[in-house]
């Protein structure tokens, strides 16, 4: 009985933990979310381009289930010792014969998904309040699930935006005409730029999941687009205008605070930022 319980609440208590880790720590991520990002991270790298782009919407549809398991585990778990004689049975069901851990599982996943079947019901006083938890409980994951894609999603349509932006600045040849650019349009490119910049920074440190979000092309991929920011701050940084250095300046700053959390995070190469920018190229890259 005890062995049984700890281990289910050991169990509710680790999907908790992950998902506020996950969802509600601004700079961190939780340890199985972690694990499932890198695993299907790495396992993508070895399957066709058009399989390998889904591996950020399959961790996190990977992630959610394994909560959901847990707790529906966790909890049967904390009610199987108390099967059948701390419930109530619907007539034809026949307590004599039930007891089994199948009966909690099922009982579990009634209250998660909150359906209140009613066929068994809980009589022990403190089980009439931790299945009603539990109810809570599968609201707060349906919650947290549809929470979860909202964050992600427009902080990926943020770095989408930015690549595409920087896709169209080198067709349109900026680094060469930056030099005989009007000195406020030049300077406010490059402001534009580096709070585009900034802005992918910061979700990629309160979402850091997002990084394992591949695009469908080049023009739309930052780990193929961003090398070329880089190359505009070392243009403008060379510039005889003052306000154009400073701004080519604030972008290589902001340039290397990127890469930075890129290579504490995920790369790992102790390059600096031109190396770190080709080795997140190359890490997202994936075979034709």
């Amino acid at each position: 009985m005890w062995i049984a319980t700890v281990a289910g609440v050991v169990l509710v208590l680790a999907a908790l933990w992950d998902l506020f880790h996950t969802l509600w720590n601004p700079s961190g991520q939780g340890p199985i979310c972690r694990l499932f990002m890198r695993l299907v991270w790495r396992t993508s790298k070895h399957v066709h381009a058009r399989a390998g782009r889904l591996s950020g919407p399959v961790t996190l549809v990977i992630v959610i289930l394994t909560w959901v398991v847990l707790v529906v585990v966790g909890c049967a778990l904390i009610y199987w010792p108390h099967v059948p004689e701390a419930f109530s049975y619907s007539p034809g069901l026949m307590p004599e014969e039930r007891g089994n851990l199948l009966d909690a599982l099922y009982l579990s996943a009634v209250a998660l998904v909150t359906l209140g079947l009613g066929d068994i019901v809980p009589t022990a006083g403190w089980l009439q309040l931790l299945v009603p938890l539990e109810a809570l409980l599968g609201f707060a994951l349906l919650t947290a699930a549809v929470s979860w894609v909202l964050q992600v999603y427009p902080a990926l349509t943020r770095r989408r935006s930015l690549a595409l932006r920087l896709d169209a600045l080198r067709r349109a040849g900026t680094a060469e005409a930056l030099p005989h650019l009007d000195r406020s349009a030049a300077s406010g490119l490059l402001g534009e730029l580096a709070d585009g910049v900034g802005k992918v920074y910061v979700d990629l440190v309160q979402y850091s999941e997002t990084y394992f979000f591949r695009d469908s092309g080049a023009r739309t991929t930052l780990a193929v687009t961003v090398p070329y920011a880089l190359e505009l701050a070392e243009v403008a940084e060379a510039s005889t205008v003052e306000d154009v250095r400073h701004g080519g300046r604030t972008l290589a700053e902001v340039l290397a605070d990127l890469a930075e959390v890129l290579d504490d995070q995920f790369l790992h190469t102790g390059a600096d930022t031109a190396g770190v920018l080709a080795a997140y190229k190359d890490d997202q890259s994936l075979p034709s």
